[in-house]
């Protein structure tokens, strides 16, 4: 009973977590006029404020220590610094500016392209349904250049981006409050440094824009943290396929605000782009689903197989003494010479 409340927990741990990505896209047109680049950088600055408080609640600080003293580990948290910040400007400046629904396919495109990196970058070998999958995700991208005129760069940065930050996070191998806190920590000072130049040439939207505007800049910290302490909490409580079933929550709402709320236009080219991109997606779910119950069914027979194995024979504690071996016959030989030994 125990074993199923934990797992009902973290289904809505991470029903809340991606929910809450999926519907981000209200709120950054609350921080306008503020550019994307200022909300970034408060977002960078508030988010360690708040990441530090959670970190002095579970009194989790050992790791800092052996981060400092790991440049390799400290090199890795730089660079997932900087792909973070490029996805998190880019998708602000991209709700912003009437982008949604390509933000919501840079994300709904990030497993394929997770995929396709890892074939190319760690030579990792794909089942025939995942091949299919990327060469129809490879389709819909093409699909979706012809109609927009251009390939939709903020879907492919927004993936590549993403999809990089992973990659560098598996590397690194720390917990997700950590490892926010680490790379906040990194941003923090040019974050800090460019907010105080904005408000020296008079160009900061912090104060200017009165007390409800500086809270709501000030919120960017909790609408980054809590998310995630909501995926960590459901990432140690159900297995991994459920989360990656999960994770199409936020795309979906994040696509659906852009038709539905936002009003932005969806021609017939975009939809087929998205129709190739949906397909290729059932494709990695369904192979997704089929290799975990066979594996699933693989570790119940071996299971079987070892509970059905005759168990092995306990030593007697008081084994009886051998016999001790006959005195040689030294007076009698055998006329065979290859019948002599010793008996």
């Amino acid at each position: 009973m125990e074993g199923k409340n934990e797992q009902r927990a973290g289904l809505l741990y991470g029903i809340g977590a991606y929910g809450m990505w999926g519907l981000v896209p209200l709120f950054w047109p609350l921080l306008e006029p503020s550019g994307a680049i200022e909300i970034l950088a408060h977002r960078m600055v508030w988010s360690l404020g708040v990441v530090a408080v959670a970190l002095l609640l579970v009194r989790r600080w050992a790791w800092i220590g052996e981060l400092v003293r790991d440049r390799r580990k400290l090199g890795l948290i730089s660079v997932a610094a900087a792909t973070i910040s490029v996805n998190w400007g880019l998708y602000i400046w991209a709700v912003n500016n009437g982008h949604v629904v390509e933000a919501s396919l840079g994300y709904f495109i990030n497993p394929l392209v997770t995929i396709a990196m890892g074939v190319l970058l760690l030579g990792e070998r794909l089942r025939p349904a995942q091949w299919a999958a990327v060469a129809t995700g490879v389709a819909a991208v093409l699909v979706l250049a012809i109609g927009y005129g251009k390939p939709p760069w903020v879907s492919l940065v927004l993936a590549f981006s993403f999809a990089t930050y992973g990659l560098v996070k598996k590397k690194v191998n720390m917990g997700g409050l950590e490892s926010l806190a680490a790379e906040t920590a990194v941003l923090f000072v040019p974050a800090l440094g460019f907010l105080l130049w904005l408000a020296a040439t008079g160009e900061s939207t912090f104060t200017a824009g009165g007390a409800g505007h500086g809270f709501l800049l000030a919120a960017t910290g909790i609408v980054t943290a809590v998310p995630l302490i909501c995926f960590g909490a459901a990432a140690i409580r159900v297995p991994l396929s459920t989360l990656g079933l999960l994770q199409y929550l936020a795309p979906v709402f994040q696509f659906g605000l852009g038709v539905l709320y936002f009003h932005e236009a969806m021609p017939p080219e975009r939809w087929a782009g998205f129709a190739l991109v949906w397909l290729a997606l059932s494709l990695l779910t369904w192979d997704a689903l089929r290799t975990a119950r066979r594996n699933r069914a693989l570790a119940v027979e071996l299971l079987a197989t070892a509970a059905a194995a005759p168990a092995p024979a306990s030593p007697d504690p008081n084994p009886a003494p051998a016999p001790a071996p006959a005195s040689p016959d030294l007076t009698s030989t055998p006329s065979n010479p290859a019948q002599q030994k010793i008996t």
